[in-house]
């Protein structure tokens, strides 16, 4: 008996030995989460602030990838609201000094004699519909300027839905009940069916257009608010690598027009990341950008918003 007790007292000391090295060395245990909302489909749960695999993620209490904010910006401060996907958002890979939007606002403060604050509201696998909705329910926040990031993937986002929220492992909607459980979770939990989510996946009629639409809302929405309504679009790598899909380049070809018609800013990042000697260090994946990427991108960004006067030098 006693020798069972040292045993299981052994046990017991290495698991939470274990546990602990895991929350402490490598973040686990505690995730980003996210809730469903009938409008926008789904958003990060407000008021996060973890710590990941060395990465910090901050979540403010709009659900934004920024810190605590105000509904309107301090005197003599301009602000700047990117909205867009998880290319926006940086996902837990990406610390949040180093997405776009913090880029943007150190680079643009060191050329700069103005204030800046740079919002960030995206989320992962967001579309101009679930951006859209976003603005519908919290407002523009009296940004001056709204920066929409797209990449070309959002041409075909379905529209929003909550279905995938606490079902799919890529949006939980609770922390796992520890570091371990983490881990065992990960390996071991079959996928759970989603009832309905067919039917939105195969959802009819032009998706492009759908999504221009939404495009188009958003200008309508900035401009009531008397806010200056920009784009921007990052490529996939196979497009960087001169393989772009025929309903790519189509729907490239709609938002271009959607542009020309309405006089926007634009930044088309294909021609400057095929631009680039090593393009493979663009990126993390085939879509997601790496830390050499979003500098380009907030680089360029933020050296529009100086070229075109609104932002003081």
């Amino acid at each position: 008996m006693k020798i069972l007790l040292i045993c299981l007292g052994v046990i017991f000391g290495s698991l939470l030995l274990i546990e602990g090295g895991l929350r402490l060395f490598f973040g686990l245990g505690q995730r980003p989460i996210y809730i469903a909302d009938a409008e926008i489909g789904y958003l990060l749960a407000p008021n996060q602030n973890i710590r990941r695999l060395g990465k910090s993620t901050i979540i403010n209490q709009y659900s934004m990838r920024t810190q605590e904010i105000k509904p309107s910006p301090p005197e003599n401060t301009m602000r700047v609201f990117l909205i867009g996907d998880s290319i926006a958002n940086g996902a837990w890979w990406t610390d949040q000094n180093e997405t776009i939007s913090a880029l943007m606002q150190q680079q643009i403060e060191e050329k700069s004699s103005q204030t800046i604050e740079v919002l960030n509201a995206s989320a992962n696998s967001w579309g101009p519909r679930n951006q859209l909705a976003y603005l519908q329910q919290f407002g523009t926040f009296d940004a001056q300027i709204i920066i929409l990031l797209m990449n070309t993937d959002d041409f075909f986002a379905i529209k929003p839905t909550g279905l995938a929220v606490g079902k799919d492992k890529n949006y939980p909607d609770k922390q796992p009940s520890s570091a371990i459980g983490e881990i065992l979770e990960k390996f071991f939990e079959r996928p759970q069916p989603i009832p309905g989510i067919g039917k939105v996946y195969g959802e009819k009629g032009d998706r492009v257009g759908f999504n221009l639409e939404a495009i188009e809302k958003m200008k309508a929405i900035a401009n009531q608010n008397n806010s200056q309504f920009m784009i921007v679009l990052t490529p996939l790598k196979r497009e960087v690598d001169n393989n772009p899909k025929n309903h790519e380049e189509r729907a490239r070809q709609r938002l271009q027009e959607l542009i020309d018609n309405n006089d926007l800013p634009f930044i088309n990042f294909l021609t400057l990341f095929q631009a680039q000697e090593k393009s493979d260090d663009l990126y993390r994946d085939h879509i997601h950008l790496s830390p050499l990427g979003n500098q380009i991108v907030s680089e360029q960004i933020s050296q529009l918003l100086l070229e075109l006067g609104v932002m003081e030098p």
